[in-house]
């Protein structure tokens, strides 16, 4: 959207009176400044200044202990300047109000190591430098829940007004009954150029998925996904739901993972994983063994809070083991079928929760690792992976933090200061967590023992 367009658009939305001008942190938030809609024109073309640490934030908003952005430079500011998508409308609000989307700048122009956007720029600069394009989708897990309970329990059917309760996997009379929810996300989606493809109940009570379509600008489709989940979550409050990324909110039921598909054309846009059958070719081969060695070091992109280890279950329908195969769901690397120029890489391993930015870095900048190592993976798995003795991702989040901290590929793929702040940030968290006495632990020890 151009500066011309935003500002007529806002001509044409009287209601508005205030904008939000935003950034994703390295956890997925939207951090950022409510403004009057006067300063609109100057936050579009001129950016707004913010502490370069505001991307580095933990979970909670807390300022990283030993943060080097923080108390050793003066907590300095730079530039958050716009990503080019104008004015994203946010009319689920009382009063209607638009998000500028931003991404951050040093004060001396050059990007920002810790803005996860900036990270996947970086990995897309080397994509182009090696004159190849990766096509990329994602598809996205979620729940809708009831919002008056402390707990996440399913919802209530706008239709027979009775809760949820079960697995509808597929399930068309579940999707018809919130209709009108779906609908105005897809509204929405069609109103800034978010392609969505097909929705569907999941295997949860009150669980779906969206699929976004196959888009050749990598960013685009991390902007898409990270717009779509502020839809679905601003929306379903206006249909009396709230909707949560949780990676596991129930402990009985399936998790919620966010699948990336995607393959790479070269300079004259050929596939470079179709070779005519259905095996793929060497470069396919090898992007597959790059994803493979990175797996343990990338974990903690992957599955980034302490939640997002209790989807990690063998049989939980989420991959455990590092391993491929070829139309087979229980692997963590999958190579779907269908037409051979479609032929792709289905990376399974993310769970909702993680930052899309982020997790395309992972995968992209692990794949391109792999073609340029040019080794070939060991054997596909050929039936029920759950079952077989392989390499596993890390289950637990401090050995996912060390494999990070640790990751070779990890140096290639990411910039220093990002990997030793996002590291910071997770002892933190993790930290804040093991701190806290639950009603379990006090009701197990405190007259037993």
């Amino acid at each position: 959207m151009s500066l011309d367009d935003a500002m007529k658009w806002l001509d044409d939305r009287p209601d508005i009176s205030s904008v939000r001008a935003a950034v994703v942190d390295l956890n997925g938030v939207w951090r950022g400044k409510r403004l009057p809609v006067a300063q609109a024109q100057k936050i579009l073309s001129e950016g707004v200044r913010m502490p370069l640490s505001i991307t580095t934030s933990d979970i909670w908003g807390t300022d990283t202990a030993d943060n080097p952005l923080v108390f050793d430079t003066g907590d300095a500011d730079g530039f958050a300047r716009s990503t080019g998508r104008g004015l994203i409308p946010m009319d689920w609000l009382e009063r209607p109000t638009a998000m500028v989307p931003l991404w951050m700048w040093q004060e001396d122009g050059a990007p920002s190591a810790v803005d996860p956007r900036q990270v996947l720029a970086r990995v897309l600069e080397r994509y182009k430098a090696a004159g190849l394009t990766a096509v990329t989708a994602m598809e996205l897990e979620f729940y809708l829940i009831d919002p008056a309970e402390a707990r996440p329990i399913p919802p209530r059917s706008p239709v027979t007004g009775r809760r949820l309760e079960g697995s509808e996997v597929l399930s068309i009379d579940e999707i018809d009954a919130f209709e009108s929810f779906f609908a105005d996300v897809y509204d929405a989606c069609e109103r800034h150029d978010i392609a969505v493809d097909a929705a569907i109940a999941e295997n949860g009570a009150g669980q779906f998925e969206v699929n976004l379509m196959h888009c050749p600008d990598p960013m685009k489709t991390a902007d898409d996904a990270t717009f779509f989940k502020r839809f679905v979550k601003g929306i379903a409050r206006k249909h009396g739901f709230a909707a949560s990324f949780m990676a596991k909110p129930y402990a009985d039921l399936a998790g919620s993972g966010l699948h990336v598909h995607f393959s790479v054309l070269d300079g004259d846009g050929i596939n470079i994983f179709d070779n005519g059958g259905d095996e793929g070719t060497p470069a396919m081969l090898h992007a597959v063994r790059g994803l493979m060695d990175a797996m343990p070091e990338s974990g903690l992109i992957f599955a980034p809070h302490l939640n997002s280890y209790r989807r990690m279950a063998p049989g939980a329908h989420a991959p455990t083991g590092i391993c491929w195969g070829y139309e087979n769901r229980t692997v963590a690397i999958r190579i779907p079928g269908g037409p051979t120029k479609a032929r792709r890489i289905e990376h399974r391993v993310a769970g909702a929760d993680a930052n899309p930015y982020l997790i395309l870095a992972a995968i992209l900048g692990a794949a391109l690792e792999g073609i340029e190592a040019g080794k070939a993976p060991v054997d596909p798995v050929v039936g029920n992976a759950y079952s077989i003795e392989m390499p596993q991702l890390p289950t637990d989040w401090g050995q996912a933090i060390s494999l990070f901290e640790q990751g070779a590929t990890n140096a290639a793929i990411y910039p220093d200061l990002m990997r030793q702040v996002y590291i910071l940030a997770k002892r933190q968290e993790r930290a804040g967590f093991a701190a806290r006495m639950t009603d379990f632990e006090i009701a197990t020890y405190l007259e037993a023992v």
